[in-house]
């Protein structure tokens, strides 16, 4: 039996105007719900419940899979934009007139395009190993990166490269934190389809251009944003997190030197109590 808060929550269903969504909620119930945004292929069984347990101590947190994905209703939008949308359906059915968003990943492009498109929804922002796109001299990611993270099914061994450096410490925590998952996933298995891969792909394949333009538009962001990364992210370099800075006229960088994509999961106490203290003011 699992100790984590997060591991006995039961997952909840609420119909949009489009969509049925899944998505869990727990915590204190008090105070502006935090509402957490994933990563590429993540469900909602692929939050680390030891992150989770360090927000819901203070926060009432809220995970959900968006349009498409995991047990949510629903086609997969081909773009940021879209997806952005979602979330914003999914808050409105909540009946949410609120929120502080945390995304990780594509996730991270997400809640940007949330704040950009609906910023009297936002109260405070989070981005987590992610960038609004198209950041001029951004260093590229390996062609290993996207030929791993995009294999049918990934093992163990791919979401340690993808997610976490190659050293010893970091190596242990990213295998302590994929146990810690296996509690939903050893159950449930939850995996995207592979359309709905396909479609993700091609959302991050635009972000930056177009509609999914963020660079540009980054100044018009007025809240509190706390932007981290790994110094060793192998997916998103840490330059576009450092770059956000220079264009948001409120916010607080932290980058984590002995970590990677995963930094949320490999130091899940640490990150948690500084997203805690931010959301605090």
């Amino acid at each position: 039996m699992s100790a984590y808060l997060s591991d006995s929550a039961q997952t909840s269903y609420v119909q949009g105007p489009t969509t049925r969504f899944a998505y869990r909620r727990f915590g204190t119930g008090r105070g502006v719900p935090l509402v957490l945004a994933l990563r590429f292929r993540g469900t909602l069984d692929h939050w680390d419940p030891a992150f989770l347990e360090v927000l819901a101590a203070a926060r009432d947190v809220i995970v959900f899979d968006n349009a498409g994905c995991g047990l949510s209703s629903g086609r997969t939008p081909d773009t940021v934009a879209a997806m952005a949308d979602g979330a914003v359906e999914f808050i409105g059915a909540l009946g949410l007139p609120r929120v502080d968003l945390l995304g990780w990943s594509m996730g991270g492009a997400v809640v940007q395009a949330v704040a950009l498109r609906r910023p009297e929804l936002v109260r405070r922002l989070v981005v987590a190993a992610s960038g609004p796109g198209g950041v001029p001299g951004t260093p590229p990611s390996a062609d290993r990166v996207w030929e791993v993270a995009g294999k049918p099914v990934n093992d163990d061994e791919d979401f340690l490269y993808l997610f976490f450096p190659d050293a010893p410490a970091a190596r242990a925590a990213g295998l302590a934190s994929l146990r810690r998952l296996d509690t939903r996933l050893g159950a449930s298995a939850a995996a995207l389809r592979p359309e709905s891969v396909g479609a993700q792909a091609a959302a991050l394949g635009r972000w930056g251009r177009g509609e999914d333009a963020a660079w540009e538009r980054l100044g018009e962001i007025a809240h509190p944003v706390l932007a981290a990364a790994g110094a060793h992210d192998v997916m998103v370099h840490a330059f576009a997190t450092y770059a956000m800075s220079q264009r948001l006229a409120d916010s607080k960088v932290v980058i984590y030197g002995d970590a990677g994509h995963g930094f949320l999961f490999q130091h899940p106490e640490e990150f948690g109590g500084e997203v805690l203290r931010f959301l605090a003011g």
